[in-house]
Formats: C-alpha cells, structure tokens, sequence
C-alpha cells in the first residue's frame, strides 16, 4: 500500500441518502479532508431506496443501490462513491474500479428484539424479520420452527416496524448498528460459525472511475490490506458462484500473520436441499492468492450440492 502524500483535490462523493449512507460518506469525508482535500457530499435516492414493497432478488438485485451513484461518476458529477461492499457487485461494469477498502467494523450479524434475549428464547412460530436469502436459510438451519417474513428499508425503517410489533426479532448487521451509535439495540451478536456473514459485511468500498488515477493515489492511505484481501476472498466466492443478493450464500474469512481461513455456506430457500458449508486456508500476500482461495471454497460449495447460477441466470449444481 502506498502512503505518498498526494497533491489536494476537490473531491465530491455519491452517496445514498440514508442516515447510514451519510455516516459513512462523512467519515470518508472527514478522512479526506485530514489529509488536504476539499471534499463534499452528493446525496442520492436509489432505485433500491424507492422499491420497497419487494425482495432485493425480485427487483434486480443490490446493484439497485449503486447504479445511479455509478452514473453520477460516469458524468462527472461526483468523484468517489462510497459503499457498504456488501452491497457492490461482485463484477463491476467495465470503467469502474474499486479504488480503496477501508478497515472493517464487526462484520457479523446482530439479533434485536424489544422481548427476547436471543434467537433461542423466541417462542416456536415467531416471527423474524430479514429479507435477506442468506440469513433465511441460515436461521432455517438454526430454528426450522420460525416465521420468516420480510423486512425492506433503511435501518431506522426496519428498527421501527420491529417497535410497532410487526416482528419479534429482526436481524441485522451488527456494523450498522454500532457506526450509528444504536449498539444498544442489539441483544446478542451472532458468533460466525453459527450465522456466517455476508461476503464484504462490515467493510466500506470506495468507487472510482478506473480512469482517475489521481483519486486511486488519494485514497490509497485510505486503504487497509488486511480488510481488502479478505474481503476479495470472501468476493470471489461469490463471484465464482454467480452470486448476487438472489443467492443464499455466505462467506466470511479472517486474516492472522498472512494465513487466511475462509468459510463459506449456501442454503436453499424451499428447504428442499440441505445447508453446505465448506472451509479452505491459505497463506495469503496479494489479492490474486486471495481470490484463488475464494474459487477453491466455492469449488468446495459445489462438491457438496450448492447451486450456482450461470451468467444466463439458470442454476448449475
């Protein structure tokens, strides 16, 4: 990683307009301005704010959230866009770079619940809020017994509807929560062996157009590699899977002395299929080696029945 001061620029970010997009374009923009740039913020409604009455998978998926900053880049009007990288394509459209992953905050999932303690104490038949397929499955295998029902929104959104009593637990990531100061919500943080985490859960992606090699070297500092090669492991999972947020599977992987462990699971929403899981490690220096053991765990994945989906959208086993 380079960390040459660079000259300043005026820099403006993309961001959606949720109260947790904003926080973490102004951390960005705060970061940015320590080091001499003049930064300000874009703010934006994205497709995936205004479709709230569908699953994420029905409407075309997380790229919903970042099409219209992409655009903003595309035409000059913002410079970097700031995102959660759960949320950012495994592909990029051609142009477009991932110019900086920043340190992760804790990227696992969060039980909330005004009446229970934790996912265990909730009676048979309650009812959870997730619209996520990974966490479906996931708290299938945990409590096949539970109500799973949908949950679309922004954080305060989705907090208020489990208030009104609309549910009596709702599941979310623990990073959100805690980077809003509502750490207090959460009731009991799922331990990852138990609820693996979304590929990129937890981490800021910063994106560029390939092009601007000016705001690649400014946001170099930015940058923590231990984040960004777990994180790129966790993402070629996916991407050798043709994931998107249509497909129930998780991956999640922790860096110690250059050695990366990776998990990884996939479930099927009917039910029908059992839930795989598989488990890979490697010494790790570059994003190459840690993309290659993304691939191996998805390899694993399909060995065990998971289903892919290839790029004309139909499930490979």
């Amino acid at each position: 990683m380079t960390t040459q001061k660079t000259a300043p620029l005026r820099i403006v970010i993309a961001t959606r307009e949720s109260r947790l997009a904003l926080w973490q374009a102004e951390h960005v923009k705060a970061l940015l301005q320590a080091r001499g740039h003049t930064v300000e913020l874009l703010g934006m409604t994205t497709q995936g704010d205004q479709i709230l009455d569908r699953s994420l998978s029905k409407v075309g998926g997380k790229g919903l959230f970042v099409k219209e900053l992409e655009v903003a880049l595309e035409e000059g009007r913002a410079d970097i866009a700031v995102h959660s990288l759960k949320d950012v394509p495994m592909e990029l459209p051609e142009g477009f770079a991932l110019a900086c992953v920043m340190e992760r905050e804790d990227p696992r999932d969060a039980f909330v619940s005004p009446r229970y303690a934790a996912l265990e104490d909730l009676p048979q038949g309650a009812v959870v809020g997730t619209s996520s397929l990974r966490r479906q499955v996931l708290l299938q295998a945990l409590r096949p017994d539970l109500k799973i029902e949908p949950l679309r929104g922004n954080l305060d959104t989705r907090l208020r509807k489990l208030d009104e009593g609309q549910y009596d637990g709702i599941v979310l990531a623990a990073a959100g929560l805690k980077r809003l100061g509502l750490g207090a919500r959460i009731r009991t943080t799922f331990e990852a062996g138990s609820m693996l985490p979304a590929a990129g859960q937890g981490a800021l992606g910063i994106e560029v157009r390939s092009d601007r090699q000016d705001l690649i070297d400014a946001l170099a500092p930015l940058a923590h590699q231990p984040t960004w090669l777990t994180v790129a492991a966790e993402r070629a999972v996916s991407r050798a899977m043709g994931g998107s947020c249509s497909m129930p599977l998780a991956a999640h992987g922790t860096l110690r002395d250059g050695a990366l462990q990776l998990h990884a699971a996939w479930g099927d929403p009917q039910g029908r299929l059992p839930l795989v899981r598989a488990q890979a490690g490697a010494t790790v220096q570059d994003l190459a080696q840690a993309e290659a053991l993304g691939e191996a765990v998805a390899r694993q994945l399909r060995d065990g029945g998971a289903q892919g989906v290839d790029p004309a959208g139909s499930a490979q086993p």
